[in-house]
């Protein structure tokens, strides 16, 4: 049975996979201070509510977080007795190699993203991700990791503008009934909502015309579906894609 984390900026996910389906999913936030028995805690605690009865044999992990990974490495060393695959590491093979400048780095998260899209898809992507930073994920045709872009997440945004101005209030991003807004919450809400429809939309429209082809947009991460109920910005949404990405790494990896 393979347990994938996927570490984020925010939060932290654990997903059981059995070979078929996930069996659950687990959340929690990102501390890099979390220690391997805090984590077997509460791994362990979710698990036996859930009544899942499960022998974990396999653990794979992609973390933006790096200060977090050697206490996730030794989560699953002392608890499962597995050498976890890390994304990005020499040893964690991927099924096409990204395409980008030499001695770039590029994030784990978004390697994984354009394994897990390329699998449900096929190639010519934009993965269009809402998470801490809003990422835009150029998949190729034989499904290689391209390139893309990086903009404020959009509760990033909000945060800025109640930190950075002190009459703005913190406010929660939801969709605004109208485009002028007649309060300072109204306002902020309708000017990240549309700025960043704007963003996608204007975006993406760049990278067809640069790629010079076809592309189908897929949306992920926790506000997509927000976004797409108001304006059709994507092709797909997938609740899960990262997850999904992390099977499709592993079973590469088992392959050899």
């Amino acid at each position: 049975m393979l347990l994938a984390i996927d570490c984020g900026n925010t939060n932290t996910v654990f997903s059981i996979w059995d070979g078929e389906k996930f069996l659950c999913t687990l959340r929690t936030s990102t501390h890099h201070a979390r220690t391997a028995d805090a984590y077997f805690t509460w791994y362990s605690t979710l698990v036996n509510h859930y009544g899942i009865k499960v022998e974990i044999t396999d653990v794979i992990i992609s973390s933006t977080v790096p200060r977090v990974v050697f206490n996730l490495r030794v989560f699953a060393d002392r608890f499962f007795g597995c050498r976890p695959l890390v994304v990005g590491k020499p040893e964690c093979v991927l099924p096409v190699d990204p395409r980008v400048d030499e001695g770039t780095i590029v994030g784990p998260d978004r390697l994984v993203n354009a394994a897990g899209a390329f699998d449900r898809h096929g190639g010519d992507l934009i993965v269009v991700d809402f998470g801490t930073a809003t990422t835009f994920d150029v998949v190729a045709k034989d499904g290689a990791y391209i390139g893309g872009l990086i903009a404020p997440g959009v509760n990033l945004s909000l945060e800025a503008l109640h930190m950075a101005a002190a009459a703005l209030p913190h406010v929660d991003i939801s969709k605004p009934k109208k485009v002028i807004g007649t309060n300072t919450v109204d306002c902020m809400q309708s000017g990240v909502f549309w700025g960043y429809v704007g963003l996608v939309r204007e975006s993406c429209a760049r990278i067809k015309t640069e790629r010079d082809r076809p592309m189908t947009v897929i949306g992920t991460g926790g506000l997509a579906t927000l976004f797409n109920e108001t304006v059709t910005l994507f092709d797909e949404l997938e609740d899960d894609l990262t997850m999904h990405g992390l099977t499709v790494i592993h079973a590469h990896n088992q392959k050899g």
